[in-house]
């Protein structure tokens, strides 16, 4: 998994800019503020509506472009969980995401859970994986826990009864 540099204040990552020939602008500022006093998962959207409540002429657009370049000085990560949008926390709290198909439920875990499958992409292919972007779909407990029928599971052989009926 990529190094990551945990910034810990929003001068931090303002003095990170300033080194690497970055303008701190308002916006930035502002959006670093969100960023840092906010929770974890929030889309560009969420963000720009954070920012726009105390700058009304900032425009989507530059939400995303500081996003971006954010992200490309490993300030932040952003990641998919499930279908919805990207969603956007700071690198130094980065983790692994499972996510519920059935109900929605989110589990934050450890990088670590996925330290097997890094090792064995990069050593059987030479790929290297950033498990941080992407979230692990499948069941929690509570929804595995549930009899086939109450969570809208239809076996196979029902499944072909129902489309040869239709």
């Amino acid at each position: 998994m990529a190094a990551t540099l945990a910034p810990h204040s929003v001068e931090d990552v303002l003095e990170l800019l300033r080194s690497r020939g970055g303008r701190v602008t308002t916006s930035r500022r502002v959006l670093l503020a969100a960023l840092f006093e906010g929770g974890p998962h929030r889309t560009a959207e969420e963000l720009a509506g954070e920012v726009q409540a105390q700058l009304t002429d900032v425009h989507l657009s530059t939400i995303y472009r500081n996003l971006d370049e954010l992200e490309r000085l490993g300030v932040i990560v952003h990641s998919h969980l499930g279908h919805g949008p990207a969603t956007y926390h700071l690198a130094s709290e980065t983790h692994g995401h499972l996510v519920c198909e059935q109900c929605g439920t989110m589990l934050e875990v450890p990088e670590e859970l996925f330290a097997a499958l890094v090792r064995a992409a990069r050593a059987t292919y030479g790929f290297v994986v950033d498990a941080r972007h992407f979230a692990v779909v499948g069941r929690c407990s509570a929804c595995a826990a549930l009899p086939a029928r109450a969570r809208g599971d239809v076996p196979a052989a029902s499944r072909a009864e129902v489309s040869g009926s239709l």
